[in-house]
């Protein structure tokens, strides 16, 4: 059955950026502390951009403690225990009724277009496919679907996003997709998305900055 929603919970899943535990792909050529930056760069300009996106409640779903990257207007909720399909479904099982859309803080090239275009009604789910054959964004109209719906799903492999499609489908919803966007993994995503992000992100100012100081 298709749905029609407005304005839900939007949730961001993310690691607090420590460094040597975030973003260890940039290293090398990164250290792990300019790695961790630009984590936090690219988690500062996705919850700004989830800010200005309209919803009922915001809110972060976080492993690791908050910090200065955080701005208010946020309901800050820890992350379960497991793997990354055990945290996103149990991200899904505690929002309250109505549509949840969940993005990760890979994507800091995220606009509010994007959240928009999930927001529109006549399907049941939402699916964002990255470029690595990962998703960016996976959003229910009926969140309490979620959980069976992502658990047991293999995640980080370059068939996550078809898996993860396959089940929406399998399962008799409308999904409505979204553009393909890039997660920054390695030093040649993070060039390629800073390329895309808006030109005051926070994100483009650390890696021009990292850029800067290598000269």
């Amino acid at each position: 059955m298709t749905a029609t929603t407005g304005p839900g919970t939007l949730l961001v899943i993310a690691k607090e950026p420590v460094p040597g535990r975030v973003k260890t792909r940039l290293t090398p050529p990164y250290t792990p502390h300019e790695a961790a930056a630009l984590a936090a760069a690219a988690l500062t300009d996705t919850l700004l951009t989830v800010l200005r996106a309209p919803a009922r409640r915001r809110v972060l779903v976080l492993d690791g403690a908050p910090g200065p990257w955080l701005p208010p207007g946020f309901d800050v909720v820890p992350q379960a225990s497991g793997g990354l399909d055990e945290r996103i479904a149990a991200a899904f099982e505690q929002c309250d009724d109505g549509p949840a859309f969940l993005v990760g803080m890979d994507t800091p090239q995220l606009a509010v277009d994007h959240l928009a275009e999930a927001g529109r009604g006549g399907c049941d789910a939402w699916f964002g496919p990255a470029a690595d054959g990962g998703f960016w964004a996976l959003g229910f109209t009926d969140p309490a679907q979620g959980g069976a719906l992502v658990r047991g799903v293999p995640m980080s492999t370059d068939r996550t996003g078809a898996l993860q499609r396959s089940r929406l489908t399998e399962a008799g919803l409308v999904v409505r997709d979204l553009p393909v966007l890039r997660d920054v993994d390695t030093a040649a995503d993070a060039a390629e998305v800073a390329a895309c992000c808006l030109p005051r992100s926070t994100f483009s100012a650390v890696l021009n900055s990292l850029a800067e100081n290598a000269r």
